[in-house]
Parts: structure tokens; C-alpha cells; sequence
């Protein structure tokens, strides 16, 4: 069975989108408000409320302003904690980190439940007219000079202008882009998970502040393990991590359900107060093991019309607070880069070969220096000093910098796509076909090597480990 993508508008591209996250949902949207023509597979038949938290920087909540109504219901849902509460494994308050000034400086942030806040964003990509075809498994990915496109489990090929592999670490689009299969690897860490209703939270009096005047972020650091609770809602849910070592093997599944008790294990010892809230935890836990790729030598197709975005390119790690973030910005990217498709260069079909390309260019170097940001706040808080914390507890804080987070993607694209174009079609080396290493130097981000600050405080071979390090998710 075959059928293509329908006809688009004629100034708009046929953009096939395959996994409906918030990579691919928001490539999607970003698309069809650009007047592509998008269609967009998802395996699963329904959509259900899965997760926990999940937390999107005002970089990517810019995005979210753009789309009528979106913000506001966000809003709703969000943690609105005025601060994050920063202590010893003992339950010694070190600092209370606040989000005020941020706020004024760089934006809005969005926290909340993960299923709560997909539900909207797919509700509004059905609003604006998004072909969303569930329960679509890819088997295959294939491409030529003049179209790409996907073969279902069922057998039926979908073809298009471009494909967009959104699917996540395992997407078989890697496979196309790679020129072979690579498999994750155990990082020697997972989190265990939880979200529950905070009505038994409430009732004790030892935890109730949790749930008294608004919302609360509190976080508990250990030697290589920390805890982070929060209350949700304005009091109404709770949540919380627990990021640990851990040495499973994994295969095919990094999502388990563990008993209660083996978070007791790793958090025996603790604050009371960790105690108390692992007491009012139903079980069992999600175990969700982090697992991570060797960085991609690149994101794209030797033809230039299959991408992969998200997840399914760079996988974060949770200390970043910016996998979600960072996959949004994808979209946003691409679907500017598709717009100036529509005017088709010399020599091209249809211009997205081009666009897939300059994507690429725009995106790497910002994505593989925020990749970093992660490892660096695993290792300020995994490796404490708590002596010397109590002399500087500013040490322990969050990084949260502009070159991170005061960032608009679609402007910045907007902006710089013309440049970046003409290098990568100025370069002896293959043109559009060849590395795209010359568009990529073009946008080394400030924070090239990740924070700044924790650059500055590290020797040159510190900051070469860490720049070899694989990245994780």
C-alpha cells in the first residue's frame, strides 16, 4: 500500500513528522504555522497521561506564548515554587536558590506533570488543523535526492518533501543517518520516579509545609545521589527524584517498576523529613535508568532530507533541565529553515536540502554545549563538598545563564539562516552535501563548553574530561 502526503499550499513543503513527544509536536505546529503541509506518526493508537515532571526554561516557553491559549493552560498546571530549597543529605539548609530575577530577566518557565502538559500541546496541534495519524508504527526510513519518507509496520510507505525522526534514542531513523545501528549504554545512574496526590502529605505535620501558602521545591544532596521533592498545583500533587548509581545492564526497556523499599535502601540514613515523604509514597517507583549515546557526528541524511530532532539526536541528561527544552528548539529551527525552502536555490528541487542542512548548522554546537550543562550540575551536586558548601553555599546553586535561557530559537534562525546558507553552499568540500563543520562554527554559543562559571572555576584538563564524556539521558 503507498499513499504520499497531501498536496500543500504552493509556497509550503511536505513535512512528515514521526513521534508526537514535544519534539515532534512542536515541529509539527511550528510547520503548519509556517504553511507547510505536515503529517504527523505516532505508534501509539492512544495518547495516555504518562509520567511525572517535566520542565521547560523560558527559552522553550517563548514557544509556548506563540501558540493562542497554550501558555495560560500551562500556567494552570505548573509548579509555581518561588525558590528551590537546597540541603544536605542530613536535612542542614544550605540555600534557598529564587527564581524571581530570572523571571524578570529571561521569562516564564513551565514545570509540571509531563502527560498534563503533552495533553494540551496535542490538543492544540489538533486545533490547528495537524494530520496526527495514531497508532502508525515506522519500520523503515528511505530517501532519494528528490523525496523521503517511511514504510509502516503495515506495510503502507508515506512519502514527503522531508521526514523529521522525532521518536526518541531508539528511533530507527538513526539508523539512516548513521549508516549503521547503535545501541544506548548503561550511564551507572537511574532515577527512581513518583507523582501522587498530596492529601497524605497535607495531613502530616512534619510535611504539611509542602503543601501551606503555595508550592515548594526542595532538594537534598548526598555523596552521588540527591532527592528533589516538590508539591505541585498550588499544593494539590507531589512529586518526587531520586537520581542514584546504579549498574544494570540495558537492553531493549530503561523504564522498570521498582518497590518502595530499594529507594529506602539508597536513602537510608537520610533527613527525616526524606523519610516521612518516602512513608506517604505509594508503590512501586518508576526506575528509569539513564542511559546515553556517543555524541552523533551529525543529525542528518546524506541526501539532506531526513533529520533527526530531539531525543532521537541528543539525548540530555535530567541535571541540564533542558532535554525538553532543547527538543522544542529543534522544531522551532526547522520549521524556519523550511520556510526559506520555499524559495528554491539553483540547482534544487524544492530548496529543503538546503534547509535540512543550515538546521543542522544553527543547532549543533548550541545543543552540544547545553548537553553539558548536565554533566557539570550532576558533578557539583553528586560531588559536594559540604565543608566547604557552608562557607560558599553559593556553590551549590543552580547555573542559570543568559546564553541558555534568554534565547528566542525562531528569531535566532530568522536572523542568521541567510549566512549560514551561503557558507554551507560556499563550501568546496560538497557544498550543502559536505560537513556542515563551517556552518557549525558560526554559532559557538558563549557557554561553549557548557556554564561559564563552571568552566572558569575548572583547570584546562578538567574541562577536556568533560568535553569527552558521553553524553546521557
Amino acid at each position: 500500500m503507498s499513499q504520499s502526503v497531501p498536496p500543500p499550499p504552493k509556497d509550503g513543503v511536505h513535512v512528515l513528522v514521526v513521534g508526537a513527544g514535544f519534539a515532534g509536536l512542536t515541529a509539527a505546529i511550528e510547520c503548519q504555522r509556517k504553511g507547510h503541509s505536515v503529517t504527523l506518526l505516532e505508534k501509539f493508537p492512544q495518547l495516555k497521561l504518562l509520567g511525572d515532571i517535566i520542565s521547560f526554561g523560558p527559552n522553550s516557553s517563548r514557544i509556548f506564548q506563540r501558540w493562542p491559549g497554550v501558555s495560560e493552560q500551562l500556567d494552570a498546571l505548573s509548579q509555581r515554587a518561588d525558590g528551590l530549597v537546597i540541603k544536605s543529605w542530613l536535612g542542614e539548609t544550605l540555600l534557598k536558590q529564587t527564581w524571581s530575577a530570572e523571571q524578570e530577566s529571561f521569562g516564564i518557565r513551565f514545570d509540571g506533570h509531563r502527560g498534563e502538559f503533552h495533553e494540551v500541546v496535542y490538543k492544540h496541534a489538533l486545533e490547528i488543523g495537524v494530520d496526527v495519524r495514531l497508532g502508525a508504527r515506522v519500520e523503515d526510513y528511505f530517501e532519494n535526492d528528490d523525496e523521503a519518507g517511511v514504510i509502516l509496520e503495515s506495510g503502507e510507505k508515506i512519502t514527503a518533501n522531508v521526514v523529521l525522526a522525532a521518536e526518541g534514542v531508539r528511533s530507527r531513523g538513526r539508523k539512516i543517518v548513521l549508516g549503521y545501528d547503535d545501541k544506548p549504554k548503561a550511564s551507572g545512574y537511574a532515577v527512581y520516579r513518583s507523582w501522587f496526590d498530596a492529601d497524605e502529605i497535607a495531613k502530616d505535620p512534619d510535611l504539611r509545609f509542602f503543601t501551606d501558602n503555595g508550592d515548594k521545591h526542595v532538594a537534598w544532596l548526598g555523596p552521588d545521589v540527591h532527592f528533589i521533592a516538590a508539591s505541585v498545583k498550588n499544593g494539590k500533587d507531589f512529586s518526587w527524584v531520586c537520581t542514584h548509581k546504579d549498574e544494570q545492564d540495558i537492553e531493549e526497556s530503561w523504564s522498570f517498576e521498582a518497590p518502595l523499599s530499594d529507594a529506602r535502601k539508597v536513602l537510608e540514613g537520610w533527613d527525616p523529613v526524606v523519610q516521612k515523604i518516602l512513608d506517604k509514597t505509594p508503590s512501586p517507583l518508576i526506575d528509569w535508568k539513564l542511559v546515553y549515546r556517543d555524541p552523533l557526528p551529525t543529525w542528518i541524511s546524506a541526501h539532506r532530507r531526513i533529520a533527526l530532532i530531539g531525543d532521537a539526536a541528543h539525548p540530555f541528561l535530567p541535571t541540564s533541565i533542558q532535554g525538553a527544552s532543547q527538543a522544542m528548539e529543534d522544531g522551532a529551527t526547522m520549521a524556519v529553515c523550511l520556510s526559506r525552502a520555499r524559495a528554491a536555490p539553483v540547482g534544487f528541487t524544492d530548496g529543503v536540502q538546503e534547509a535540512v542542512a543550515t538546521f543542522e548548522a544553527i543547532r549543533y554546537e548550541r545543543v552540544r554545549s547545553a548537553q553539558k550543562t548536565g554533566e557539570q550540575t550532576r558533578d557539583i551536586w553528586h560531588k559536594a563538598d559540604f565543608g566547604a558548601a557552608k562557607k560558599d553555599p553559593q556553590s551549590l546553586r543552580l547555573r542559570r545563564e543568559a546564553w541558555l535561557l534568554d534565547f528566542d530559537a525562531e528569531t535566532y534562525a530568522e536572523e542568521h539562516y541567510a549566512e549560514t546558507a551561503d557558507v554551507l553552499r560556499n563550501n568546496p568540500d560538497g557544498g550543502v552535501f559536505g560537513d556542515t563543520a563551517p556552518g557549525r562554527r558560526l554559532h559557538v554559543p558563549e557557554g561553549k563548553e557548557g556554564y561559564l562559571e563552571y568552566n572558569q572555576s575548572q583547570t584546562p584538563a578538567d574541562v577536556g574530561a568533560s568535553a569527552a564524556r558521553p553524553v546521557a539521558v
